[in-house]
């Protein structure tokens, strides 16, 4: 990527687009009553998938963007998934049916903050009131710096097949500057551990852009982590948000690396990775060849979600906890993300839904050529507007967005098809903000787009 094109948009701040429209357009309009009629639908359709949030953690880490509360009592989080049991018991039965299950993805915070026999009750909850497709995928987030033995072989009984370990860097320098100490060897064990018990796809989140962070240290990150040969990397420029993240103020941000020298860190990550037999898949993922996440971005059928790239291909989401976002057919639902206010609506028995986001027919057409550019990094607008009721001139033409792109080189339009050039794919979020509907003032709460 040239330079000029860095400057020019590297400190844009862009949606991620895992969702279209994303949070910042959501309101409190959208309720627990549109909520629960939404429900109704979804015993009666395709299998779902569950997301369910653990807002707990040990340690805050600075450069973290997540919903979580630190605690270093077991209480709280015991009282929590009691809640959380409740509210599982609320959205089955609003269903007023059986919900068919084929993917199950635990977040946080730190998910396996949990007591082994903790996770075993919660699973036999979610067994016991949805349907459980018989090989259904069950992914769990891990801090290996707090996953024992004993969790281990819970997770492997419980029918855990995918995890994510967070590493982010193991330069100690740039730990000690994100309060984020974590050696080689307990990710090392943490890996060797999960896949004695049967989970057979492990991801690593890396991370570039933090503070005291170089080309170097990224190159040797990556050479260390691909020792454990993981079957995937998700990795992500930091993102600093500190009037939003008030812990991120910890940080030394006469420490942080410019638009060009996070440029420079992701293709040395991308290259590294490459080098050692990885796919580049998407913006930011990679993946070992036979990986299926590789196979999908191969033939077409990757998929974008609140998880990244993926091969969910289910058009259900429901969100379960603090703060978790799910997605129906009729749109987008989130839960309060105060945890005293969430608790007390489950214990009312009332769903827990604090605002969302109610889909119109051109929010799900934009949504479509969004997802698809930033999966493959082109779409046929036109074909896709066509099935859609749509023209493909009602979002080609007078785009001053697009057309800017196009003049600087980033995107190229024939006949309908709208590509992102092959030197400037690094810039794709910059041309799916071309179809964004929404995208304002809204956008200095993203992270930047290099």
């Amino acid at each position: 990527m040239s330079k000029y094109l860095v400057a020019k948009y590297g400190e844009a701040r862009l949606p991620r687009y895992t969702s279209y429209p994303t949070a910042p357009a959501f309101g409190e309009a959208v309720g627990a009553e549109q909520y629960a009629a939404a429900l109704k639908d979804v015993a009666r359709g395709d299998p779902v998938s569950l997301y369910l949030h653990v807002p707990f953690c040990r340690s805050m880490c600075w450069y973290c963007g997540c919903h979580t509360t630190i605690t270093q009592k077991d209480a709280p989080i015991l009282d929590y998934l009691d809640v959380m049991s409740r509210e599982i018991e609320l959205v089955a039965d609003a269903a007023q049916g059986g919900i068919p299950v084929r993917n199950v993805h635990f977040g946080g915070g730190t998910p396996t903050i949990m007591k082994p026999h903790e996770f075993a009750a919660l699973m036999k909850k979610l067994r016991t009131s949805f349907y459980f497709e018989d090989h259904a995928s069950i992914a769990v987030e891990i801090d290996p710096r707090t996953l024992d033995s004993e969790m281990i072989v819970a997770l492997g009984e419980n029918g855990v097949n995918r995890a994510s370990l967070g590493v982010q860097s193991f330069d100690p320098i740039v730990q000690k500057a994100i309060n984020r100490i974590q050696t080689f060897n307990q990710t090392k064990a943490a890996v060797a551990g999960l896949r004695a018990y049967g989970v057979t796809s492990i991801n690593f989140d890396l991370i570039y852009g933090l503070p005291f962070q170089t080309v170097d240290s990224c190159i040797e990150t990556v050479q260390m982590a691909v020792e454990l040969r993981p079957e995937r990397f998700a990795v992500f420029g930091y993102a600093h948000v500190p009037a939003f993240k008030k812990h991120q103020r910890l940080i030394d941000e006469t420490a942080l690396p410019g638009a060009s020298e996070r440029n420079e860190q992701a293709e040395a990550i991308a290259q590294e990775l490459i080098a050692a037999g990885y796919v580049r898949i998407g913006l930011d993922h990679f993946a070992l060849p036979e990986d299926e996440l590789a196979v999908a971005s191969t033939n077409g059928r990757l998929h974008r979600n609140f998880q990244g790239y993926t091969t969910d291909d289910c058009s259900t989401l429901i969100g379960l906890g603090a703060s978790s976002i799910g997605r129906l057919s009729s749109g987008y639902y989130q839960n309060h993300v105060a945890i005293g206010r969430y608790t007390e609506m489950v214990a009312s028995g009332i769903l827990p839904t604090a605002k969302g986001y109610l889909l119109t027919d051109e929010d799900r057409l934009r949504a479509q050529l969004i997802e698809r550019l930033m999966c493959d990094f082109e779409v046929d607008v036109a074909e896709i507007s066509g099935r859609a009721g749509y023209e493909a001139e009602f979002l080609l033409d007078r785009n001053e967005r697009l057309e800017e792109l196009i003049r600087d080189g980033v995107a190229v339009v024939v006949d309908g098809r709208v590509s992102v050039t092959k030197d400037s794919r690094f810039m794709v979020r910059a041309v799916a903000a071309a179809f964004d509907a929404y995208l304002g003032a809204s956008g200095r709460t993203h992270s930047k787009a290099a």
